[in-house]
């Protein structure tokens, strides 16, 4: 995964919990998930409605 390994993940992930807090961190994850979620649903919504627009 881009040349990081386990070790380097896990150390910034522990700097990420020292500076801002597990409550922030978590926080933070799940607000990425739900924008992937929505940004995903949109690009399917514009798939539906490109094939709908071309059987016409």
């Amino acid at each position: 995964m881009f040349g990081f390994g386990t070790t380097e993940i896990i150390l910034v992930a522990g700097l990420l919990i020292l500076f801002f807090g597990a409550k922030k961190v978590s926080d933070l994850a799940r607000n990425v998930g739900e924008a992937i979620k929505h940004i995903r649903g949109g690009f399917s919504d514009e798939a539906k409605k490109d094939t709908t627009d071309r059987t016409r």
